[in-house]
């Protein structure tokens, strides 16, 4: 597993290259963010951000495709992806993924600054038409990163039905826990909300 450092969002061993470009896309969704929550996200236009992360429009789009993935683009999916691949042989799935949520989850949980940002970025999600449309997007393809671990680990393919309703249902419950700990819930305990729904799903959708 290659741990997340505290000031760089990079494995230990990285090199400066990798080091000083997650440095920038940092420095831009903060920059980003400052603006969101000062002037609203329509009214924040990229090179706007661009100047207050100083960096050209032209090193924003080539870190982010789209505005929408100043928001929604981290350094969390291959982390996510290593932590479940060094799970233990024969753990069922549902508890490998909800190890990995709290080992990564946790670390942002725990940092009041990534706190906040995670909080702004769900309230985006939600408020927002057009991110929200790229966070389905966004979610799909964690999805398929995960998923494709899962069935070399359950020895079924990829595309398999199985493993495609796993993934979708697991996300979206983690979805709908976070929305509402934003929403109604915000003094309580993320990874908590998180556990109760996913023994929700694990015992068959039984309200």
């Amino acid at each position: 597993m290659s741990p997340r450092t505290p000031d760089t969002g990079c494995p230990p061993r990285a090199g400066l290259r990798e080091r000083k470009k997650v440095q920038t896309r940092q420095a831009i969704r903060a920059a980003a963010y400052r603006l969101f929550a000062e002037h609203g996200y329509d009214a924040t236009p990229v090179d706007r951000i661009a100047a207050e992360a100083d960096v050209s429009p032209s090193t924003v789009f080539r870190y982010f495709p789209t505005k929408e993935d100043i928001v929604l683009t981290d350094e969390y999916d291959d982390m996510m992806a290593d932590m479940l691949r060094d799970r233990p042989e024969g753990e069922p799935p549902l508890v490998s993924l909800r190890m990995v949520l709290h080992e990564s989850l946790g670390a942002v949980l725990n940092d009041p600054a990534e706190r906040a940002e995670m909080v702004q970025r769900e309230k985006l999600v939600r408020d927002v038409p057009s991110i929200r449309a790229r966070a389905h997007e966004s979610m799909s393809l964690t999805g398929r990163l995960l998923g494709g671990i899962i069935a070399a680990r359950t020895g079924r393919t990829a595309d398999a039905l199985e493993v495609r309703v796993f993934t979708a249902a697991v996300f979206s419950v983690i979805h709908e826990a976070t929305m509402f700990w934003v929403e109604k819930a915000p003094d309580e305990d993320l990874l908590v909300l998180i556990d109760r729904s996913l023994r929700i799903l694990n015992r068959g959708l039984d309200v």
